[in-house]
């Protein structure tokens, strides 16, 4: 989710004085950690804000403030948290479909061969974590959040990642990449099939209609946005009042996106290079002086066929990627990471005792790095893939631990699973966090010892 922010610029003669004052937010949110930082920074803001004297408040807004959309039957009345949970964490999944689907057009998930490691990481990494906690809460209440531990955040993981610079080999980030996708296509199938309690077949039954016309008009040609998001506002509806989890919709709905260009590239190339020649031939001097009407019509050429070698699913993607990185994500930690946490005195059992809190804490910090790599191990003996180049066992030893950061999907499984019971939600919830914290923590250490004195891309140092 970090993709878009290294983007070329052209540079500007003279700097506005709202560019000079606002120059090193611009800065900051080009970083690929921003995000995670961000996430970072309103967890913390959220757990003080829970523990300190306005706890109240922090109760109050999220929980308590109901917000109602709509009219008469139409009408959704919900408390603030769960719009954050339902509708803005629904744009959150839009974006990780576009992604899934990116991967298996183009990505390292169209080679089967490729794909393999970051496949068998993945499942090695949903199913141990699974285990240790199904082990520890076995016959209690607490079974039901045994998909808590399972998750990877990629945002998190990546923003990490991101910390050591040019040091981590690109390949390295592709298979944390790819492996962080894997892992959230199998949360949303844990979602949807055990996390859905009630189902309203007559909705799904819209909402199936609907996605159906989108692959229609897909298929049609239609390559603006507008269409796809506002019948996918819909389907989302629909899923919200068949039981199904309103977030599923945002998945569906970026499978429908169109993936291919109406212009080749060779095509486009020949084209922008026609328009550059047209406005370099109008003259170039003249330093800020406005733009001929041919210089215009080149501009507005290039403009036009920028969009159309550009597929909507890869615009609609980092037109997502701000918006999910410094505004949904940092706003559902916010409301979701504020732990109350109970020293006991008041009789009740403080919560990081709770088999809850251990089963989440072990699951991902022990359960996620030795699943990633005893089954890329196993998946590598016995010739299913293979090790990307200038990435050792080391490296993958460093990016297990990263996925044990689990974060964002974590804590939005956790909220299903124990929806109604306080006390268990804030015991998943804090040892999310802290098992979220050591991870990355071990897990960048680890990787900045296994890629020390590696720099841009030159060659892999040995294992």
């Amino acid at each position: 989710m970090a993709s878009g922010h290294n983007i070329p610029k052209i540079v500007t003669s003279t700097r506005a004085p709202a560019e000079v004052v606002l120059g090193p937010v611009a800065r900051f949110a080009r970083l690929e950690s921003a995000g995670g930082i961000l996430l970072i920074a309103c967890a913390a803001a959220a757990m003080i804000w829970a523990n300190s004297p306005a706890s109240s408040s922090y109760l109050g807004l999220f929980h308590e403030t109901k917000v109602t959309v709509g009219f008469g039957s139409w009408a959704l009345s919900k408390p603030l948290l769960l719009w954050i949970n339902d509708l803005l964490m629904a744009l959150f999944f839009l974006l990780v479909g576009l992604e899934i689907k990116r991967e298996i057009i183009i990505g390292e998930l169209r080679n089967p061969k490729a794909a393999a490691l970051p496949v068998a990481a993945a499942i090695g990494g949903m199913m141990l974590p699974g285990v240790i906690y199904a082990a520890l809460n076995a016959g209690g209440t607490g079974l039901r959040g045994w998909g808590i531990p399972m998750a990877t955040d990629i945002a998190f993981a990546l923003g990490v990642m991101a910390l050591l610079g040019s040091r981590v080999p690109a390949t390295l980030k592709i298979f944390l990449t790819s492996l962080a996708i894997v892992d959230d296509l199998g949360a949303l199938l844990i979602i949807a099939v055990f996390y859905t309690d009630k189902v309203g077949f007559g909705y799904l039954g819209w909402a199936a209609a609907l996605l159906v016309l989108l692959v229609v008009i897909n298929i049609a040609g239609v390559r603006a946005r507008l269409p796809y998001l506002l019948v996918g506002l819909v389907v989302w509806y629909c899923f919200l009042k068949s039981g199904v989890h309103a977030t599923i919709a945002g998945v569906l709905v970026a499978l429908t996106i169109p993936g291919r260009t109406r212009v080749d590239r060779a095509s486009y190339a020949a084209f922008a290079q026609q328009m550059l020649d047209r406005f370099r031939a109008e003259g170039t001097e003249g330093g800020l002086r406005w733009t001929t009407g041919e210089q215009q019509g080149a501009l507005l050429a290039l403009e036009d066929a920028g969009a159309k070698v550009e597929t909507p699913l890869r615009s609609l993607e980092h037109a997502l990627i701000p918006w999910v990185a410094f505004l949904i994500l940092p706003v559902f930690a916010l409301a979701n990471a504020g732990v109350a946490i109970s020293s006991g005195a008041d009789g009740t059992a403080p919560v990081w005792t709770s088999r809850v809190f251990f089963g989440v804490a072990l699951g991902l910090l022990l359960g996620k790095p030795l699943g990633v790599m005893l089954c890329s191990w196993l998946a590598v003996k016995l010739g299913v893939a293979r090790l990307p180049a200038g990435v050792s066992w080391r490296r993958v030893h460093g990016a297990a631990w990263l996925s044990g950061i689990g974060f964002t999907m974590a804590l939005f499984i956790a909220n299903l699973a124990f929806e109604g019971d306080a006390v268990l939600l804030d015991a998943a919830k804090l040892g999310v966090l802290g098992a979220s914290i050591l991870a990355g923590v071990l897990g960048l250490v680890i990787l900045a010892r296994a890629t020390r004195g590696l720099r841009g891309e030159g060659p892999p140092l040995a294992a």
